[in-house]
């Protein structure tokens, strides 16, 4: 590439994001976010949540994410040698907490795909701030594995799950996943979670207009079925906006369910009081039950952004970093540790990256923005949502 930048005395050479070169952060730089532990960007929004896609793989077909025209029986997935190994995974993870990283979410793709999955989180629940706490550690999955795998997730460190669950009728429940997996299977996964104390447990339901978000035919099958199966259970139901992620998902404003009225629906049923964030950039707005019966959130990145809170940085399945999930490009890190960089030298480009990083899609979001990045923009089972 030609261009380096120095660090340490040593030449670090600069790697492509999309079309534009991110360079390294200066050695002062550096050893002063080593020093406070807080790397801010260009909005002052420190770099806190990593979230870690550990395969490219699912079991499901969800219409909003890996739609069968595309992800269908020829796709071709990333082969292994491309894939992070968990030793990559959590040497990045290791420089990252050095830098103020303090939670870890697994994702993928279906994270429970992943081969011997809990040596990983073993290796990654072992990582400490530099306070010396644990990393929140946790999980995202369809609960599809849950039955089988929840306990030796919990054995090996896991914290706390949540679990994708679009609907509470099996018809549109299978429509949405469109490869027939019953809700009862997930319903069962979640049982298993609860049972070996993956708690709290949180519940996400993406809501689509005229898909999953009211009753059809009589069945009680939208968002207040969803809140009224889970009150009082402890399990925590998160309804989430409709958003253009990736470039297959035929995403349209018209199909948003604006969460203003997902909370209306849900309080005139039982109602609700807003309740504080429990820490800074938390993307859910949280509702209590009135009558105690515990409380749901809702996430609104269509219709009330939270760019300006945003924290969180995305590892893909090969070792890309992403600081937006709308992004188009990503910086190579894999290539980095394969070529035998030192931990400074990653770290000096994490820094570098997170220090000039912009980002704010959803807040300049239109229709015409998302049509004019829609080929463009990652897919969110490439990078986790």
């Amino acid at each position: 590439m030609g261009e380096s930048s120095q660090v340490s005395g040593r030449v670090i050479p600069l790697v492509k994001a999309g079309v534009e070169s991110v360079r390294a952060a200066s050695a002062e730089a550096l050893s002063s976010a080593r020093a406070t532990h807080l790397v801010r960007d260009t909005r002052q929004r420190a770099l806190h949540d990593l979230r870690i896609s550990v395969t490219d793989k699912c079991n499901f077909r969800c219409t909003y994410c890996m739609p069968k025209d595309v992800f269908g029986p020829g796709y071709k997935f990333l082969p292994q040698d491309a894939l992070l190994s968990f030793e990559e995974i959590t040497r990045f993870a290791r420089i990252a907490a050095e830098l103020g990283v303090e939670k870890l979410r697994l994702t993928g793709g279906e994270p429970t795909l992943r081969r011997d999955l809990p040596k990983l989180i073993e290796m990654l629940a072992a990582l400490r701030t530099p306070s010396g706490r644990a990393l929140d550690l946790t999980l995202t999955t369809n609960g599809s594995t849950l039955v089988k795998q929840a306990r030796a997730l919990k054995s090996a460190g896991l914290k706390r799950i949540t679990v994708s669950l679009d609907s509470l009728d099996d018809a549109t429940f299978k429509a949405m996943n469109d490869v027939d997996f019953p809700v009862a299977d997930v319903l069962k996964g979640i049982d298993a979670a609860q049972a070996a104390g993956l708690e709290p447990i949180k519940v996400n339901m993406v809501v689509k207009r005229g898909v999953n978000d009211t009753a059809d035919s009589g069945t009680d099958s939208g968002v207040t079925a969803m809140a009224k199966h889970f009150k009082g259970s402890g399990v925590i139901v998160r309804f989430i906006e409709f958003m253009d992620v990736g470039a297959t998902n035929g995403w349209r404003m018209d199909d948003v369910v604006p969460s203003a009225e997902v909370v209306r629906r849900i309080s005139e049923w039982s109602p609700l009081d807003a309740i504080d964030a429990q820490y800074d950039g938390e993307v859910a707005e949280r509702w209590r039950y009135k009558d105690g019966g515990g409380e749901i959130g809702v996430i609104s990145s269509v219709t009330q952004a939270f760019c300006s809170t945003c924290t969180r940085a995305r590892l893909s399945t090969d070792g890309k970093i992403f600081t937006c999930l709308f992004a188009t490009g990503g910086t190579d890190f894999r290539a980095m540790m394969r070529n035998g960089a030192s931990d400074d030298d990653i770290a000096a480009l994490l820094v570098g990256l997170w220090q000039t990083r912009g980002d704010r899609y959803s807040e300049i979001r239109t229709a015409a923005t998302s049509a004019d990045r829609q080929s463009r923009k990652v897919e969110m089972s490439y990078i986790g949502g």
